[in-house]
């Protein structure tokens, strides 16, 4: 039988400890498996030191963990209202680092702060995806079947994706365009539509080819064929593959990984500490960090499937998918199956930036999860 006492608990008065008992604690539990997983291997990767990666690592955490429960205690109707102040404040720092940014590794993509540096391309992954939910869940069905209707969200997503594209980060702008293309399917657009940019994408592809920078060329003519090069820009394609394929299935032992210790393995510690894991913990340690991925990613799906909100159901689905991508770019680029790009593992390679973003859509997904029964209206 109804109880109208439920919406009240689940719903507006909820208090900080009710919240609490409503966070889906299964959901924690995988997070943090995988970042004491993450801190285990850069340990490894620092020859059994817990200096300089993963002390760093766990304080990050830590830190990460607390942004997360904060996130997850906000009334989901505040995230709503914030929408498009914090996407236009995270535009305005991708500006900012377009005029004054740190250069890092040949792009300019931080702010420095001195104590330390952000990555607002990081931020807007997450700003992006409450934008683009507000926007739909504003309008009318008509709106979205309008090819007018949908030129001010293309706008929302292409103009971040272009600053990021030009510092340059090609990997990040296109993941913003990859979650975006997902919250547009979500939302109902028209199949024509996805093939017609589809379409178009392909038309334009040669001339984008002369845009791009030489060693993004490079990369991709490198995937194709990573013996073209194999001392200079194949070099991390073949290491990487080369400890994949020596860890076999149970892997050479923690700490004892050739290809890491003797540095021939490259960004270790970041981009291709998945290598490093599979090497040491073999195939068994591989799947087991897939699986944990697998049931994080589960669990956001989850929580837009029992969203009663529209707002939250694509919010739930865009910060997972971002996720998602997070996951599948940075596995399939160290096998070998797309080009190299600057994506890291989230939880488990060395970051602060995107430590903080990923705590940080965990924990309104937790929120879109807690308040899964309120009532959010159009404003």
């Amino acid at each position: 039988m109804y109880k109208p006492y439920e919406t009240t608990f689940r719903g507006q008065r909820m208090t900080i400890k009710e919240k609490l008992m409503n966070i889906s604690f299964w959901y924690v539990f995988f997070i943090c498996l995988l970042a004491a997983i993450g801190v285990t291997m850069l340990y490894s990767a620092a020859n059994g030191h817990w200096s300089p990666w993963a002390i760093n690592q766990l304080l990050r955490f830590g830190v990460g963990f607390g942004v997360m429960i904060f996130f997850a205690l906000i009334n989901i109707r505040i995230i709503l209202r914030y929408s498009y102040l914090f996407y236009f404040f995270t535009l305005i720092l991708l500006v900012v680092v377009e005029v004054t940014g740190h250069i890092g590794m040949g792009a300019q993509r931080w702010i420095n702060f001195g104590f330390f540096k952000l990555q607002p391309s990081e931020l807007m992954k997450i700003a992006l995806v409450l934008v683009l939910a507000r926007y739909f869940h504003s309008v009318q069905l008509q709106t979205i079947e309008s090819t007018q209707g949908m030129i001010k969200p293309l706008l929302l997503a292409l103009v971040p994706a272009g600053l990021i594209i030009v510092q340059p980060d090609l990997g990040t702008g296109l993941m913003l365009i990859m979650t975006t293309t997902a919250i547009f399917f979500a939302v109902g657009v028209q199949i024509w539509k996805f093939v017609a940019l589809g379409v178009t994408g392909i038309i334009l592809a040669p001339i984008a080819w002369h845009f791009l920078h030489d060693y993004q060329k490079d990369r991709v003519l490198t995937f194709l064929n990573p013996e073209r090069d194999p001392l200079g820009a194949g070099y991390h394609i073949i290491q990487s593959k080369i400890a994949l394929g020596s860890g076999g299935v149970f892997g050479k032992g923690f700490l004892k990984g050739t290809q890491t210790h003797l540095n021939f393995l490259p960004e270790k510690h970041t981009d291709f500490i998945f290598t490093m894991l599979s090497e040491e913990l073999g195939m068994v340690g591989a799947v087991l960090v897939i699986l944990i991925n697998f049931c994080i990613i589960a669990y956001g799906y989850s929580f837009a499937f029992k969203s009663s909100s529209y707002f939250g159901k694509l919010v739930a689905i865009g910060l997972t998918t971002n996720y998602f991508l997070y996951v599948f770019i940075n596995t399939a680029m160290v096998l070998g199956l797309i080009p190299v790009v600057g994506i890291p593992l989230p939880l488990i390679s060395y970051g602060g930036t995107v430590m903080l973003s990923v705590m940080a859509s965990f924990g309104i997904l937790l929120s879109v999860h807690i308040n899964r029964d309120v009532t959010v209206g159009k404003d």
